[in-house]
C-alpha cells in the first residue's frame, strides 16, 4: 500500500478475542474513504482477514521484528 493521506491506529495488543475483532470492525465502520486503518495485534487475525478478503477490502499484514502483527486496511 502507498503511504496514506490519513491514518488511524488501533492498538489491540494485550486484548483477548473477540475484543480486537470488535474494535477493528467499529473502526472500519467509521473509516472515511481513502483513509487507512492500522491495527496492532499480538497474533494474525485470520477471521478478520477472511472477512476483508470476502468483502474485497484492501488489506495487508506483516509481522514486525518485535513480533507485533501490523494490519493495514483501506486506502485508495
Amino acid at each position: 500500500m502507498n503511504a496514506p493521506a490519513s491514518q488511524r491506529v488501533v492498538d489491540a495488543r494485550g486484548l483477548e478475542p473477540p475484543e480486537p475483532f470488535e474494535l477493528a470492525m467499529e473502526a472500519l465502520a467509521d473509516l472515511p474513504n481513502g483513509e487507512v486503518l492500522t491495527l496492532l495485534l499480538d497474533r494474525v487475525p485470520w477471521p478478520l482477514l477472511r472477512i476483508l478478503e470476502r468483502d474485497g477490502q484492501r488489506h495487508e499484514y506483516r509481522v514486525r521484528e518485535d513480533g507485533v502483527v501490523e494490519v493495514l486496511i483501506g486506502g485508495a
